[in-house]
């Protein structure tokens, strides 16, 4: 195998996500697991299942995580990375701890994960890896040994993840009517943290407020606008806000929310606005339901035409990407050279997570970066 195609040491890669129901009786199994320790009634789980049972009880990202799986295995084929690629979930069938006990049966010894969350935060990072521990810990506790696991450098302003976005905004701002079109707003939207995660988010010293989750979406937003600019000769204004708030009320999250932010738009005299979801990798049911279903709502009330952009699902630019992510880590291991590849001003992540980097409120253990106790 020619050198720049060669994964050693790794032998597989595993792609881990949140999960989700595959049908109506799985709605409140799902949440129970979401939501495990936090004290929630079953009331208020089916109150929240809603949103499910509107699309059947199915939620998207399982399907979508298929079409990622046969796009990643297509384009490793058609390179010639010899790299078997499993799949696991946080909160859903298949299970973390049981994809790594199979890949454990399969013999796979160093693993790379390719985490379904591009930024740097918590939930989108640091959680993952506690539950990479935690399973890790449960095969220990089988009597495995466990294998050792990496995890893919934060992939925000990859071109492979940036470029299918342009994409879809240029596609969606040709998609309006030919007389607000160049009027046109476009929202970059993300998921709404609390605003304390946002502000602890990415390495310790560059903590600050909204901390490295907001800094990378507002350097995406600026690439995907810039880029917008330069194909159309049109300089969309634009603004990053949030959506899918689910905490209690006197915590603060990070805002605007995106219906807010559509009445305020409205109330501005902006003629129309493309709402662009950046701060997710697939059209599952947050983007579903809070941009298709809750905010296309709100704008249809204002009279507002509005569009929304796609996310990046199983562009074959995107595995291509993954393909070179991959290949860059190897690299890194055995102790290579290697330039990786980023757009923007905030230049490539860092291969390892630091110590202390997203913290949660109660330390955990946590796999795959600097403090792992699985090293």
């Amino acid at each position: 195998m020619p050198d720049a195609l060669d994964p050693t040491p790794y032998d597989a890669l595993l792609l881990l996500s949140f999960g989700g129901p595959e049908g109506p009786d799985d709605v409140v199994p799902f949440l129970e697991n979401v939501t495990r320790g936090r004290g929630i009634p079953k009331e208020r789980l089916k109150e929240v299942g809603q949103h499910y049972f509107l699309f059947g009880g199915v939620s998207p990202i399982n399907a979508q995580n298929r079409a990622l799986l046969d796009a990643l295995r297509e384009d490793f084929a058609g390179h010639g990375l010899d790299l078997p690629v499993y799949w696991g979930n946080r909160n859903w069938a298949p299970y973390l701890t049981d994809t790594l006990r199979e890949m454990v049966a399969d013999g796979r010894r160093r693993i790379l994960v390719l985490a379904t969350s591009a930024y740097a935060s918590y939930s989108g990072c640091r959680q993952y890896r506690e539950n990479l521990a935690d399973a890790l810990a449960a095969l220990e506790a089988e009597g495995l040994e466990p294998p050792r696991i990496d995890k893919l450098r934060h992939y925000f302003n990859h071109p492979g993840f940036v470029e299918p976005m342009t994409d879809g905004v240029l596609r969606s701002l040709a998609d309006l009517p030919e007389d607000v079109r160049a009027g046109a707003h476009i929202a970059f939207t993300t998921h709404s943290i609390p605003t304390s995660a946002a502000d602890t988010s990415g390495p310790v010293e560059a903590h600050g407020e909204g901390g490295a989750y907001v800094e990378q979406h507002l350097d995406v937003a600026q690439l995907i606008a810039d880029a917008v600019r330069e194909r159309t000769g049109v300089d969309h204004p634009w603004r990053l806000v949030y959506q899918s708030r689910s905490g209690a009320p006197h915590i603060p999250w990070l805002e605007p929310d995106i219906c807010d932010h559509l009445q305020e738009r409205h109330a501005a005299g902006v003629p129309a606005v493309v709402m662009a979801p950046i701060g997710f990798v697939s059209d599952h049911m947050e983007v579903l339901y809070d941009l298709d279903t809750e905010a296309t709502a709100k704008a249809g009330e204002l009279g507002l035409p509005v569009r929304r952009s796609a996310t990046v699902g199983a562009d074959p630019r995107f595995a291509a990407a993954v393909r070179e992510l991959i290949l860059e880590r190897a690299a890194v291991e055995r102790g290579q050279e290697v330039t990786p590849c980023a757009l923007g001003a905030l230049g490539p992540s860092h291969h390892v997570c630091p110590v202390g980097c997203c913290p949660a409120r109660a330390p955990r253990p946590a796999a795959a970066g600097a403090d792992s106790p699985y090293a």
